[in-house]
């Protein structure tokens, strides 16, 4: 599995997924568990949808 996430996806991706995570929390409803998607995507540098879509982020990919 290679990454195909830049550092700026992944950061954007981090902040996003923490206030949906905070969103979710706060108002107890479903954003907070859709928001670690793009925690868990951001931490392991690889996207899924991005593999099936042939794109990468990552300028540094093969």
């Amino acid at each position: 599995m290679t990454k195909n996430m830049g550092q700026k996806d992944r950061t954007v991706r981090v902040l996003l997924g923490a206030i949906m995570l905070i969103y979710g929390v706060v108002f107890q409803n479903l954003v907070g568990i859709v928001g670690l998607i793009p925690l868990a995507t951001a931490i392991i540098g690889y996207c899924p949808l991005y593999e099936v879509l042939k794109v990468t982020s990552n300028k540094y990919a093969d």
